[in-house]
């Protein structure tokens, strides 16, 4: 029961903020509520390093011919620094919306409650709960979504991107059914060879990398607090299976090509995030980027390099994404956050350039300059003004904001230390080293050439093509063509001569049949 106990904190505490809202909307200590939930999800999430790992589970559902799971969570060295990022980030979202002007009750209760279906979701033990957890967070993003668009041709990519998700989910319940069909009974401790595959697959398709695709490149009502959370949990939701996916799982003649594509897709994606206008019109390609390096370590028989990746995008990009008020004093703290994705030894992101196999080795050469683009981006980011100037803020409040950030930047260095078995470690230090200096140079260039109001989602006709958007598009047409063959064929029927088209189609059935008589 110890493994519920921070989403329940997240739950109590979003319930309460509701109910506050409702009954007395007038509360003036529901900052506070929120602010104390999230410390002690934090706390909660510490537990559970005593005498973990341990699995936790629901009693069984009936009847067992049908439902072979119930819901089960597990807490061990991969789950747990996971839960951590994601209850820091909750954590930080809340402190730092002090100086934000976020006030909203209900805002911050969506918040939490997406974390404690990220957190459910990090820690799932078998597919069956993994699959409610990212269905539930896709819920909430389509709901969340829906409700920020202003134009159908948004609404139609919001509804793709839902489609995605789907079609992510539907892979790890086709993994379970192919383990089930080879009389193995799938779970996350132990994968079988033969899953391994569609698990991958499934994260990349849910993270938008394999293939790759884009269709949240308008957030004009979701921004910095809940789209911080939203866009970062399903993320992290997704990533933390790679964890899982042992390297044997993913030997297959396709390793090569599925690194090379997702090369192209990490080098589109860092280029786009370096240009980009801000941090937040380029938040998708941070997380397309930083997908890009975890899928590799997995890819290179390292999952839990994957891991490195996974948590420097949550930690690292939650830092940046919050980091709204500046000022030259705080310069710092953007920068020691940024070292955590320089990979260098002892750091965070050190443990993912290694390899698991040999022969896959020379595939981080083409993942050095993505490495050097999400750098040079982070940097170049962070140097630019905020929204507001964090001089202009009283006292208290920034003393709460900067504690908000402290504490992304004090759960990165810690889990570089100490979150998980093959954490602290040197790394391949040349390539950090080699990754480090493109990101000087880049960031040279892109302080002297590149606007500011630079377009980030606009990369010409070779961006278009690598983005599959016209692969998408003629989809989609196929779709619509579909459609309205159908409505066509309904209103056929329905109408005054369906009748006789009934008849019609009655009579070559019999002649059909007879013919097959003779």
């Amino acid at each position: 029961m110890l493994i519920l106990l921070p989403t329940l904190f997240l739950l109590i505490t979003a319930l309460a903020l509701l109910l506050l809202r409702l009954g007395k909307p007038q509360f003036r200590y529901g900052w506070l509520t929120a602010a104390s939930g999230t410390i002690l999800t934090v706390a909660g999430v510490f537990l559970w390093r005593i005498g973990f790992p341990y699995e936790y589970g629901l009693p069984a559902w009936q009847p067992a011919t049908i439902f072979h799971y119930s819901p089960a969570w597990l807490a061990d060295g991969f789950s747990w620094p996971y839960a951590l990022a994601l209850a820091g980030l909750s954590a930080a979202v809340i402190w730092t919306s002090i100086v934000r002007a976020e006030s909203d009750p209900l805002t911050w209760a969506a918040s939490l409650l997406v974390t404690a279906f990220g957190l459910l979701a990090v820690s799932a033990a078998n597919p069956l709960t993994l699959v409610l957890a990212w269905t539930a967070i896709d819920l909430v993003e389509l709901v969340a979504m829906l409700r920020s668009t202003q134009n159908p041709d948004q609404t139609e990519g919001v509804m793709v991107a839902f489609a995605a998700r789907l079609l992510g989910t539907a892979l790890v319940l086709w993994a379970a059914i192919r383990s089930a069909a080879g009389g193995v009974r799938m779970d996350f401790a132990s994968i079988p060879p033969e899953a391994g595959l569609y698990l991958l697959l499934a994260v990349g398709l849910r993270l938008g990398i394999l293939p790759l695709h884009l269709p949240y490149q308008q957030e004009t009502n979701i921004r910095r607090g809940f789209g911080t959370i939203l866009r970062l949990v399903s993320a992290a939701s997704s990533l933390a299976l790679l964890t899982r996916i042992p390297s044997r799982a993913i030997d297959t003649p396709l390793t090569p090509y599925l690194l090379v594509l997702t090369a192209l897709g990490g080098l589109y994606a860092g280029w786009m995030w370096l240009r980009a206008s801000d941090e937040l019109t380029g938040r998708p390609f941070w997380l397309l980027g930083m997908a890009a390096l975890a899928l590799s370590a997995s890819l290179r028989a390292n999952p839990a390099g994957s891991a490195a990746w996974g948590l420097t995008l949550s930690t690292g990009g939650g830092f940046l994404f919050l980091y709204s008020a500046r000022q030259r004093g705080s310069l710092w703290l953007a920068l020691l956050s940024g070292l955590g994705l320089s990979a260098l030894p002892f750091l965070l992101a050190a443990s993912g350039w290694p390899s698991g196999s040999t022969a896959l080795a020379v595939f981080i050469l083409p993942y050095l300059p993505i490495q050097a683009l999400l750098m040079a981006g982070f940097v170049r980011h962070a140097l630019h003004p905020g929204e507001v100037s964090l001089e202009s803020q009283p006292g208290w409040a920034r003393g709460l904001y900067l504690f908000g950030l402290l504490l992304l930047i004090a759960i990165q260095i810690l889990l570089g230390l100490w979150g998980w078995e093959g954490a602290a470690v040197v790394g391949v230090w040349w390539a950090a080293l080699a990754s480090l200096g493109m990101a000087a140079g880049l960031l040279v260039l892109g302080l002297r050439f590149l606007s500011r109001t630079a377009p980030a989602g606009s990369g010409g006709r070779w961006a278009d093509i690598l983005r599959l958007n016209w692969l998408y598009r003629f989809l989609w047409g196929l779709f619509r063509l579909a459609e309205r063959l159908g409505r066509a064929l309904t209103g056929a029927i329905e109408g005054e001569g369906g009748i006789l088209w009934s008849l019609l189609l009655l009579v070559l059935l019999l002649s059909l049949f007879a013919g097959g008589g003779r």
